[in-house]
């Protein structure tokens, strides 16, 4: 019996921003698709608005992929996750073992097509533009909160604004000039009425 994708199915159990109060809980499942719809948009301005050559099937890939440690790991929140270097660098060995495991529930001969995007590179282009997308997400969820009169994303949003800003990526500048501001439009607004 192969186990994978019921492993990935469970995703949607597990809830992000467990620290904070939402107006609207999150999962992973979404939030992964999310992050690869943001990664999308961000290989297609890197590629033809800025003449990158950044490979978009597996960026978002990647994407789609990014969180399966979690099914095991659970999500930890960001500030436990980040607050020393010692607890993050064991974090990560466990994420490792956490997909070694799930990937392993895969038969063999589709483990070569598909295992590649469960560990990214982690220092490649596209991977940064996943990363990049993840926080993007994050952003976009700080909007909705805030819009539904929920002050507790107020600092996460700071934060957050200014990691994206000092990462320099001409592709994260231009989606927030051209897409961000809509997101605080209404339904109504976004049809023009």
């Amino acid at each position: 019996m192969d186990k994978f994708y019921a492993y990935l199915d469970r995703m949607k159990f597990i809830k992000r921003w467990q620290l904070m109060r939402s107006v609207r809980e999150e999962n992973i499942m979404e939030h992964s698709h999310s992050v690869a719809i943001l990664t999308h948009a961000l290989c297609v301005i890197e590629n033809e608005v800025y003449s990158g050559k950044v490979d978009t099937e597996r960026a978002v890939f990647y994407a789609l992929y990014h969180e399966v440690s979690e099914v095991m790991t659970g999500d930890l929140p960001t500030p436990v996750k980040y607050f020393n270097n010692s607890i993050h660098g064991e974090y990560e060995k466990l994420e490792v073992l956490a997909v070694e495991k799930i990937a392993n529930t895969l038969p063999e001969e589709m483990r070569g097509s598909i295992y590649p995007y469960l560990q990214a590179e982690k220092d490649s282009r596209e991977y940064r533009l996943v990363k990049a997308a993840d926080r993007l997400s994050a952003y976009i969820k700080c909007l909705e909160e805030l819009r539904s009169g929920n002050h507790e994303f107020i600092k996460a949003k700071k934060e957050i604004e200014t990691s994206l800003k000092n990462l320099h990526f001409p592709a994260v500048d231009y989606f927030f000039e051209h897409f961000i501001p809509a997101f605080d439009l209404t339904l109504d607004e976004l049809e023009g009425l």
